[in-house]
């Protein structure tokens, strides 16, 4: 377990490479291999490259966040990422981030409209 200092320390490391991996996905890109370098490096924090995001069972993606210490709302941004992360790219990553949804809204007690809408969106668009 971790304590307090470095659970802090490791949280804001998360949400660092979140906001960066989600700041990528927001602007228009042509994914060719230039682009997929530069979100393998920062994958990479995450034990990750695109191709083996790709390759990965749903399950074991899970299994790696929960290992990685993301807590509920940093599984949700990186489900968020996916779901953009497939958008406008030739890399279907919905069905992994609709796992996590439902992984999220289960383990976590807690109803969530939010993640509601949003595995029902995802589910849609598949």
């Amino acid at each position: 377990m971790l304590n307090k200092g470095l659970r802090d320390k490791e949280s804001q490391r998360i949400d660092n490479v979140l906001k960066t991996l989600l700041s990528f996905v927001f602007v228009p890109k042509f994914w060719n291999l230039e682009d997929t370098s530069l979100m393998d490096e920062n994958l990479k924090d995450f034990g990750l490259t695109t191709q083996v995001l790709i390759d990965m069972d749903q399950n074991e993606l899970i299994e790696l966040l929960r290992k990685l210490h993301l807590d509920f709302i940093q599984q949700e941004q990186f489900a968020d990422f996916l779901i953009t992360f497939s958008k406008d790219n030739p890399f279907e990553l919905t069905s992994k981030a609709i796992a996590i949804y439902e992984q999220v809204q289960s383990e976590s007690k807690t109803f969530s409209f939010g993640i509601f809408n949003k595995i029902a969106l995802a589910k849609a668009n598949l």
